[in-house]
Protein backbone atom coordinates (compact mmCIF):
# COMPACT_ATOMS: atom_id res chain seq x y z
CA UNK A 1 0.00 0.00 0.00
CA UNK A 2 1.19 3.19 -1.36
CA UNK A 3 1.33 6.56 -0.23
CA UNK A 4 1.54 8.72 3.19
CA UNK A 5 -2.31 9.49 2.95
CA UNK A 6 -3.32 6.36 2.51
CA UNK A 7 -5.78 4.93 5.37
CA UNK A 8 -7.72 1.62 5.94
CA UNK A 9 -10.23 1.66 8.35
CA UNK A 10 -12.96 -1.31 9.65
CA UNK A 11 -16.28 -0.92 8.96
CA UNK A 12 -18.70 -3.65 10.52
CA UNK A 13 -22.55 -3.31 10.13
CA UNK A 14 -24.10 -5.02 13.12
CA UNK A 15 -26.77 -7.63 13.78
CA UNK A 16 -29.60 -5.01 14.09
CA UNK A 17 -28.90 -3.32 10.35
CA UNK A 18 -28.78 -6.93 9.19
CA UNK A 19 -32.37 -7.52 11.35
CA UNK A 20 -33.94 -4.05 9.70
CA UNK A 21 -32.69 -4.91 5.94
CA UNK A 22 -30.23 -1.55 6.24
CA UNK A 23 -27.20 -3.83 4.62
CA UNK A 24 -27.62 -2.05 0.73
CA UNK A 25 -28.63 1.41 2.45
CA UNK A 26 -25.60 1.25 4.14
CA UNK A 27 -23.67 -0.14 1.36
CA UNK A 28 -24.81 2.59 -0.77
CA UNK A 29 -23.59 5.19 1.49
CA UNK A 30 -20.15 3.99 1.50
CA UNK A 31 -19.65 3.38 -1.89
CA UNK A 32 -16.77 4.31 -3.70
CA UNK A 33 -18.74 7.23 -5.40
CA UNK A 34 -19.84 8.79 -2.21
CA UNK A 35 -16.52 8.13 -0.62
CA UNK A 36 -13.50 8.23 -2.89
CA UNK A 37 -12.33 4.94 -0.97
CA UNK A 38 -11.98 1.79 -2.16
CA UNK A 39 -12.89 -2.12 -0.57
CA UNK A 40 -9.65 -3.68 0.88
CA UNK A 41 -11.30 -7.05 2.17
CA UNK A 42 -15.13 -8.40 3.19
CA UNK A 43 -16.59 -11.13 4.83
CA UNK A 44 -19.35 -12.66 6.84
CA UNK A 45 -18.77 -13.44 10.35
CA UNK A 46 -20.66 -15.35 12.91
CA UNK A 47 -19.23 -13.30 15.84
CA UNK A 48 -17.82 -16.06 18.71
CA UNK A 49 -17.84 -14.52 22.26
CA UNK A 50 -13.92 -14.27 22.09
CA UNK A 51 -14.14 -12.20 19.28
CA UNK A 52 -16.81 -9.80 20.92
CA UNK A 53 -14.82 -9.82 23.70
CA UNK A 54 -11.78 -8.58 22.68
CA UNK A 55 -13.22 -5.78 20.30
CA UNK A 56 -14.62 -4.59 23.26
CA UNK A 57 -12.65 -4.57 25.75
CA UNK A 58 -11.95 -1.18 26.37
CA UNK A 59 -15.51 -1.68 28.12
CA UNK A 60 -14.76 -5.00 29.86
CA UNK A 61 -15.56 -4.23 33.56
CA UNK A 62 -18.24 -1.85 32.77
CA UNK A 63 -22.10 -2.51 34.02
CA UNK A 64 -23.20 -2.72 30.40
CA UNK A 65 -20.41 -5.00 28.83
CA UNK A 66 -22.43 -8.20 29.13
CA UNK A 67 -25.00 -6.25 26.62
CA UNK A 68 -22.40 -5.36 24.42
CA UNK A 69 -21.96 -9.04 24.34
CA UNK A 70 -24.84 -10.09 23.27
CA UNK A 71 -25.55 -7.50 20.70
CA UNK A 72 -22.17 -7.90 18.49
CA UNK A 73 -23.16 -11.68 18.75
CA UNK A 74 -26.44 -11.33 17.14
CA UNK A 75 -28.30 -12.79 20.58
CA UNK A 76 -30.10 -10.07 21.09
CA UNK A 77 -31.72 -9.65 17.69
CA UNK A 78 -31.74 -13.16 16.90
CA UNK A 79 -32.57 -15.00 20.31
CA UNK A 80 -34.01 -18.13 18.87
CA UNK A 81 -32.70 -17.88 15.21
CA UNK A 82 -28.77 -18.64 15.51
CA UNK A 83 -28.23 -19.15 11.64
CA UNK A 84 -28.89 -15.61 11.33
CA UNK A 85 -26.27 -14.09 13.65
CA UNK A 86 -23.74 -12.56 11.71
CA UNK A 87 -21.94 -8.95 10.84
CA UNK A 88 -20.30 -8.17 7.64
CA UNK A 89 -17.00 -7.10 8.37
CA UNK A 90 -15.42 -4.89 5.60
CA UNK A 91 -11.87 -3.22 5.50
CA UNK A 92 -11.97 0.62 3.51
CA UNK A 93 -9.00 2.35 1.77
CA UNK A 94 -8.27 5.26 0.58
CA UNK A 95 -6.87 8.82 1.15
CA UNK A 96 -8.26 10.15 4.88
CA UNK A 97 -10.16 7.04 5.23
CA UNK A 98 -11.17 6.96 8.93
CA UNK A 99 -12.59 10.29 9.28
CA UNK A 100 -14.31 10.16 5.73
CA UNK A 101 -16.60 6.96 7.10
CA UNK A 102 -16.86 8.54 10.66
CA UNK A 103 -18.52 11.38 8.73
CA UNK A 104 -20.84 9.37 7.10
CA UNK A 105 -21.52 6.78 9.86
CA UNK A 106 -22.42 10.14 12.15
CA UNK A 107 -22.19 10.73 16.11
CA UNK A 108 -22.45 7.67 18.03
CA UNK A 109 -25.53 8.02 20.10
CA UNK A 110 -28.44 7.79 17.97
CA UNK A 111 -30.33 10.78 19.31
CA UNK A 112 -27.30 13.18 19.07
CA UNK A 113 -26.91 11.96 15.44
CA UNK A 114 -31.19 12.70 15.13
CA UNK A 115 -30.65 15.90 16.73
CA UNK A 116 -26.87 17.07 14.47
CA UNK A 117 -26.39 15.16 11.59
CA UNK A 118 -30.12 13.40 10.19
CA UNK A 119 -29.66 11.16 7.28
CA UNK A 120 -26.24 9.96 8.68
CA UNK A 121 -26.41 5.97 9.26
CA UNK A 122 -26.67 6.19 12.82
CA UNK A 123 -29.53 8.33 12.86
CA UNK A 124 -31.48 5.03 12.41
CA UNK A 125 -30.24 3.77 15.62
CA UNK A 126 -31.67 3.33 18.98
CA UNK A 127 -30.88 3.67 22.53
CA UNK A 128 -32.02 0.49 24.63
CA UNK A 129 -32.47 1.27 28.62
CA UNK A 130 -30.26 -1.03 30.97
CA UNK A 131 -31.48 -2.81 33.88
CA UNK A 132 -30.33 -5.01 36.65
CA UNK A 133 -32.78 -8.02 38.16
CA UNK A 134 -34.10 -5.89 40.62
CA UNK A 135 -35.35 -3.18 37.84
CA UNK A 136 -32.58 -0.42 38.42
CA UNK A 137 -31.36 1.43 35.43
CA UNK A 138 -27.55 0.08 35.44
CA UNK A 139 -26.90 1.69 31.96
CA UNK A 140 -27.90 2.10 28.21
CA UNK A 141 -26.63 0.29 25.08
CA UNK A 142 -26.17 2.31 21.91
CA UNK A 143 -27.78 0.15 18.80
CA UNK A 144 -26.27 2.23 16.45
CA UNK A 145 -26.16 -0.48 13.41
CA UNK A 146 -22.51 -0.06 12.25
CA UNK A 147 -18.95 0.41 13.67
CA UNK A 148 -15.84 2.52 12.26
CA UNK A 149 -12.34 2.84 13.40
CA UNK A 150 -11.79 6.01 15.32
CA UNK A 151 -8.41 6.54 14.38
CA UNK A 152 -5.30 4.74 13.51
CA UNK A 153 -4.10 2.82 16.48
CA UNK A 154 -7.25 1.60 16.37
CA UNK A 155 -8.09 0.52 12.82
CA UNK A 156 -4.58 -1.45 13.09
CA UNK A 157 -5.82 -3.13 16.17
CA UNK A 158 -9.32 -4.16 15.06
CA UNK A 159 -8.14 -4.90 11.10
CA UNK A 160 -5.62 -7.44 12.64
CA UNK A 161 -8.75 -8.39 15.27
CA UNK A 162 -11.17 -9.88 12.27
CA UNK A 163 -9.17 -9.89 9.53
CA UNK A 164 -6.14 -12.23 8.84
CA UNK A 165 -3.42 -11.46 5.70
CA UNK A 166 -4.98 -14.38 3.54
CA UNK A 167 -8.68 -11.98 3.59
CA UNK A 168 -6.93 -8.67 2.16
CA UNK A 169 -5.10 -8.97 -1.55
CA UNK A 170 -1.52 -8.38 -1.22
CA UNK A 171 -0.88 -5.24 -2.67
CA UNK A 172 -3.27 -4.11 -0.28
CA UNK A 173 -1.90 -5.02 3.14
CA UNK A 174 -0.91 -2.06 4.93
CA UNK A 175 0.74 -3.77 7.88
CA UNK A 176 3.26 -6.13 7.44
CA UNK A 177 3.38 -9.86 7.17
CA UNK A 178 5.34 -12.95 7.97
CA UNK A 179 5.68 -16.39 6.93
CA UNK A 180 5.20 -18.43 9.99
CA UNK A 181 8.46 -20.93 11.24
CA UNK A 182 5.97 -23.58 13.15
CA UNK A 183 2.73 -24.33 13.52
CA UNK A 184 0.49 -22.42 16.63
CA UNK A 185 -2.29 -24.34 17.94
CA UNK A 186 -4.61 -22.77 20.50
CA UNK A 187 -6.36 -24.50 24.16
CA UNK A 188 -7.64 -22.64 27.40
CA UNK A 189 -5.95 -19.36 26.82
CA UNK A 190 -2.71 -21.24 25.96
CA UNK A 191 -0.38 -21.31 23.13
CA UNK A 192 1.48 -24.46 22.01
CA UNK A 193 3.40 -25.63 19.13
CA UNK A 194 2.42 -29.65 18.86
CA UNK A 195 -1.09 -30.64 18.40
CA UNK A 196 -2.77 -32.61 21.27
CA UNK A 197 -6.36 -34.03 21.61
CA UNK A 198 -8.45 -30.60 21.94
CA UNK A 199 -6.10 -28.05 20.45
CA UNK A 200 -7.22 -26.15 17.77
CA UNK A 201 -4.28 -25.12 14.62
CA UNK A 202 -4.13 -21.48 14.11
CA UNK A 203 -1.17 -21.07 11.33
CA UNK A 204 0.35 -23.92 10.22
CA UNK A 205 4.16 -23.60 9.04
CA UNK A 206 4.57 -21.49 5.81
CA UNK A 207 1.31 -19.57 6.31
CA UNK A 208 1.00 -15.74 5.87
CA UNK A 209 0.08 -14.07 8.97
CA UNK A 210 0.44 -10.67 10.99
CA UNK A 211 4.05 -10.25 11.85
CA UNK A 212 2.73 -8.64 14.97
CA UNK A 213 0.91 -11.82 15.54
CA UNK A 214 3.60 -14.34 15.36
CA UNK A 215 5.76 -11.74 17.62
CA UNK A 216 3.17 -12.42 20.03
CA UNK A 217 2.93 -15.54 19.80
CA UNK A 218 6.29 -16.36 20.26
CA UNK A 219 6.81 -13.98 23.28
CA UNK A 220 4.38 -16.23 24.90
CA UNK A 221 5.69 -19.52 23.97
CA UNK A 222 9.09 -17.99 25.90
CA UNK A 223 7.29 -16.97 29.12
CA UNK A 224 7.80 -12.95 27.54
CA UNK A 225 5.53 -10.16 27.93
CA UNK A 226 3.08 -9.73 24.80
CA UNK A 227 1.58 -6.83 23.43
CA UNK A 228 -1.69 -8.48 22.99
CA UNK A 229 -3.62 -11.34 24.54
CA UNK A 230 -3.67 -14.59 22.95
CA UNK A 231 -7.48 -14.08 22.44
CA UNK A 232 -6.76 -11.41 19.99
CA UNK A 233 -4.56 -13.44 17.81
CA UNK A 234 -6.46 -16.50 17.79
CA UNK A 235 -10.26 -15.18 17.66
CA UNK A 236 -9.75 -14.06 13.97
CA UNK A 237 -7.88 -17.45 13.16
CA UNK A 238 -10.71 -19.13 14.22
CA UNK A 239 -13.28 -16.86 12.65
CA UNK A 240 -16.40 -19.22 11.53
CA UNK A 241 -14.82 -22.13 12.73
CA UNK A 242 -17.28 -24.78 14.35
CA UNK A 243 -15.91 -25.22 17.91
CA UNK A 244 -16.78 -23.74 21.40
CA UNK A 245 -15.01 -20.48 21.26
Amino acid sequence: MNGKDIEQTLVLIKPDAMKNSLTGYVLSLLSEFHTGLCFAGAKVVNVSRMLAEEHYAEHKGKPFFPSLLEYITGCVHYPDQPGKRRVIGFVYQGVDAIKKIRDICGPTNPHVARDTKPGCIRALGTIQILKDESGKVIGERLDNLIHASANTVDSEREIKLWFRPQDIPPFMHAYETERSDSHYYYQNGKVFTEFAAGRFCLLAEGDNAWKSDLEALRNMLNGKPAHCTVEAVAAKYLINEDIPV
